[in-house]
């Protein structure tokens, strides 16, 4: 049996990414909601964004580097 390492490392590592904002999403804001309300959980949710915005771009230029560098290597 052939097994690709890379792409079930890239796997793993995509689904712990996704969990991770998952909780912090749902179980963050949730929390605040519980105990502040409704207009705090929406501002909560506007700073999670604006945190998570920065790290996002730097990602997905990264990630445009690493596109254009496999395109040229080819």
């Amino acid at each position: 049996m052939n097994r690709d390492l890379r792409k079930y490392a890239r796997q793993t590592n995509f689904r712990l990414v996704a969990g991770f904002l998952l909780v912090l999403f749902i179980v963050g804001d949730g929390l605040i909601y519980l105990f502040y309300g409704r207009n705090a959980a929406l501002m909560g949710l506007v700073c999670l964004v604006a945190g998570l915005t920065p790290v996002i771009l730097i990602i997905g230029v990264l990630w445009l580097i690493d596109w254009i560098a496999r395109r040229n290597r080819e």
